[in-house]
């Protein structure tokens, strides 16, 4: 689960909640506890970084000084990492379904016939299993962030004549599926 930072934003100028009161509302920490730490946590995801990671407990204490439901402010993503196929094979089924609906989206991975859309279905899946577990509806569900980045390449040679071998280069790729309750 991460946070979306364009409606947290937006959420907060429209409700008039501060940066402040939304660090206070943060559940206390011993790391928590130096001076401006957690305002800058707040500060990052605004700004969209993730960085320190948002957990569920974060998520939920800023919604509810907000006034809305944790889905309403969450991002629910999941990866498939070192999958078994080239960063370009996978990327040309990523955008398939970037930006459709999670039914869509899960019906044109089914009858596609590249290898690659079993492990975004395997992801897709996942993301949406999470946003169900934080009663995030079905059928508002809809793919916002559907990326894939290249792995490390697994290196293998095969023995030739006279002695020689020639390299093989087995390519991985990491696949990140992101969806969201629009609506």
């Amino acid at each position: 689960m991460r946070i979306n930072s364009d409606k947290l934003k937006s959420l907060a100028t429209e409700r008039g909640v501060s940066v402040e009161q939304l660090a206070a509302s943060l559940p206390k920490s011993d790391r928590r506890k130096q001076a401006g730490l957690a305002e800058k946590k707040v500060r990052n995801w605004m700004a969209g970084s993730d960085h320190p990671r948002c957990t569920a407990a974060d998520i939920a204490a800023m919604s509810g000084v907000l006034g809305v439901e944790p889905k309403t402010i969450a991002r629910f993503t999941s990866s498939y990492r070192f999958a078994r196929s080239s960063w370009r094979k996978a990327d040309l089924v990523a955008e398939l379904i970037r930006g459709r609906t999670v039914d869509e989206a899960e019906a044109l991975l089914e009858f596609s016939p590249r290898r690659a859309a079993v492990f975004v279905r395997k992801a897709l899946n996942a993301a949406s299993q999470d946003a169900q577990n934080a009663d995030a509806e079905q059928r508002k569900l809809v793919v916002t962030e559907c990326r894939v980045d290249a792995a490390p390449t697994i290196k293998r040679f095969h023995p030739k004549d006279r002695g020689r071998a020639h390299p093989i280069a087995k390519r991985t790729s990491h696949i990140i599926v992101g969806v969201e309750e629009v609506g």
